[in-house]
């Protein structure tokens, strides 16, 4: 049995709108690409038909994956959360003591990680330094740059 993934509600019908897609687009497209190849005659020398069945192999794996996560699924209710800590779904506002530069990241289910809308994975080392911390703790994070201290100045919901 697969352990349950968690996912926002935003994320959950993100992933459900990917398999519609992926079931009702691209599955009848590669349908078609193979049937188009094969009408080319010889199957044994035929590129366009062993590259249209490989996209097919690899389209149904993914099908297959995104399919086993939704049966996984659970929403998270963050009603039923602590909003004076940093947990998942927690937003938080750090400082770097270092060089005083300010960072507010989203800490998110791996699934919905999103670096470029400060949205960063749970299971990150900055959001694993950051978890159960309040504001006006202080936190050494050890990142691929080294150790860096950090003060948590706001976590909202």
């Amino acid at each position: 049995m697969s352990e349950a993934k968690y996912f926002t509600e935003e994320g959950l019908r993100k992933l459900r709108d990917e398999l519609d897609q992926l079931l009702k687009v691209e599955r009848p497209n590669i349908s078609r690409q193979i049937a188009e190849a094969r009408d080319k005659g010889d199957l044994s020398e035929n590129a366009e038909y062993d590259a249209a069945k490989e996209a097919q192999g690899l389209l149904e794996l993914k099908i297959s994956k995104i399919q086993e996560k939704l049966r996984n699924a659970r929403i998270i209710d963050e009603s039923k959360m602590d909003s004076t800590k940093v947990l998942l779904l927690s937003t938080v506002t750090i400082k770097n003591l270092r060089n005083n530069a300010t960072m507010k990241y989203t800490l998110v289910p791996e699934e919905e990680a999103d670096l470029k809308n400060s949205k960063i994975s749970v299971g990150s080392p900055m959001a694993k330094g950051l978890l159960g911390k309040k504001v006006g703790d202080k936190v050494d994070i050890v990142v691929p740059a080294g150790t860096i201290p950090f003060e948590v100045i706001e976590v909202t919901r």
